[in-house]
């Protein structure tokens, strides 16, 4: 049952990628050759997703966890605020905020969880180099769009 708890929260995390698309607004600004190809968003959200529930999960399960818990609702928290801020208010520069912070957030999470379970720190390495790459798209497009 706490999976679920955990599924939902990335499922409302998710759904402000539904509401707030990408666009126009998007499609017209310059962004770099690595750029990923647009079918590999979903795929990669929803992979992402399932491993941030099963590692919310695995937290729960283990003493000591509060603040990786804490940490994993921050980042959450972050996620969703991401997507409207940028495609939704178009905001490039409050974005590379957000991302930062939420970057920080993981990273953090990760050497917080490590040493608790190990397979739960390893669970969340390829959201951390998702965002990475998000973060230098983000960047990019900040730097070549003003």
């Amino acid at each position: 049952m706490t999976f679920y708890i955990f599924l939902i929260a990335c499922c409302a995390a998710a759904s402000t990628g539904v509401i707030f698309k990408p666009g126009s607004w998007y499609e017209a600004l310059q962004k770099p050759a690595f750029t990923p190809p647009d079918w590999l968003f979903p795929v990669a959200w929803t992979i992402i997703y399932l491993l941030l529930a099963w590692a919310g999960y695995r937290l729960t399960l283990l003493p000591e966890s509060q603040i990786a818990l804490a940490l994993w609702a921050a980042q959450i928290a972050l996620n969703t605020l991401w997507t409207p801020v940028f495609f939704g208010a178009h905001r490039i520069v409050a974005g590379m905020v957000i991302l930062t912070l939420l970057w920080l957030t993981v990273a953090t999470l990760i050497v917080v969880a490590m040493p608790l379970d190990l397979i739960t720190g390893l669970i969340l390495f390829p959201y951390l180099i998702w965002l990475s790459v998000a973060a230098a798209l983000n960047f990019s497009i900040l730097r070549h769009n003003r």
